[in-house]
């Protein structure tokens, strides 16, 4: 009988000490798993270092080939993208921003009959703000106010459509299209873009040359084509030159209402109130509004955004993701 009672305690006794090696083996391999983060921390520490910009072995923009075979070509496209790919803030920021805004640049630029290409332009000249530049050029296409005015938008102390992203890329869309219509080249058009057609077409009849890559130009207008094309082959594969952000850290889409209103607004921060939306969000939101009161004399319609309730909450936002994880490429 004792024998019996002895071979059981040992059989438990192995069991016993079976599963805690067993649960003990899995705490260690668990603690060992790294968590997402700790994956993210250990790639940014593998991929943090200075290498020299890849260029691309053809590259075209708006269906048109650029001659990057030709050595001055390759060279200042190689000098656009290596600045903008050491401009680690601007280009941080910048690719975080294009999850928010380029969807709604894409679809306008269908809609207006633009081609995709052009939303690089926009963030050439604004990085996808809505800055002011010291000549006055405002928004995300960063239109001068005569220009805007010419072209159907409205520019006041206290209204200012050139940050309305709809009417300024309708705008930016019939200006470059017209310029190509003149040009016969987007290269070029986009170059007038920047220093006005008649500027453009001067130096075109002087210098007797009748495409952007051999023309010599100012400064400004000499690079700025190449600094469109570097953001395109740098914005289609960011993680090529070093930039690992994932979805989850971008600024995500922001789920919003509008309200139209026909009258004048005496106090602006009283009817961000009465609509339930904190006065700093509410302009955020609506940076066509320039001033403290809307005079509306002739029963204009006006639209503001209004964020939904949930788009307040980032944990909300990001479980729109089908894999936050996943990294912009």
């Amino acid at each position: 009988m004792r024998k019996v009672n002895w071979t059981i305690f040992l059989s438990i006794t192995a069991i016993v000490i079976s599963i805690s090696t067993i649960c003990l083996q899995l705490f260690v391999f668990a603690k060992q798993i790294p968590s997402p983060d700790d994956m993210y921390k250990g790639m940014i520490k593998q991929h943090l270092q200075h290498f020299s910009a890849p260029l691309p072995d053809s590259l075209s923009f708006c269906g048109e080939q650029v001659p990057l075979d030709n050595v001055f070509v390759r060279e200042a496209l190689d000098r656009e993208l290596t600045s903008i790919m050491y401009q680690h803030n601007s280009t941080f920021l910048i690719l975080k921003r294009s999850w928010r805004f380029m969807p709604e640049i894409e679809q306008l630029l269908a809609e207006f009959g633009g081609h995709d290409d052009l939303k690089y332009l926009a963030v050439a000249e604004s990085a996808l703000s809505d800055v002011i530049s010291p000549a006055k050029a405002s928004g995300f296409w960063q239109f001068m106010p005569t220009t805007a005015k010419e072209y159907g938008m409205e520019v006041t102390n206290e209204w200012d459509d050139r940050y309305n992203l709809r009417k300024a890329t309708q705008a930016a869309v019939k200006y470059l299209k017209s310029s190509y219509t003149r040009l016969g080249d987007w290269a070029l058009a986009c170059a007038a873009y920047n220093c006005g057609e008649g500027g453009l077409k001067k130096q075109m009849r002087e210098q007797g040359c009748n495409d952007y890559w051999g023309l010599h130009l100012n400064t400004e207008t000499s690079r700025y084509v190449y600094r469109i094309l570097a953001y395109k082959v740098l914005l289609q594969n960011p993680q090529q030159y070093g930039f690992y952000v994932r979805q989850k850290d971008c600024y995500q889409p922001l789920q919003y209402k509008e309200i139209t209103i026909d009258s004048s607004i005496t106090d602006m921060a009283a009817f961000a109130k009465k609509i339930n939306c904190p006065y700093k969000y509410f302009k955020i939101l609506n940076p066509c509004v320039r001033s403290s009161k809307l005079t509306n004399k002739t029963n204009k319609k006006y639209t503001f955004r209004v964020l939904e309730d949930k788009s307040y909450s980032w944990k909300h936002l990001i479980s729109q993701l089908e894999d936050g994880e996943e990294f912009l490429n």
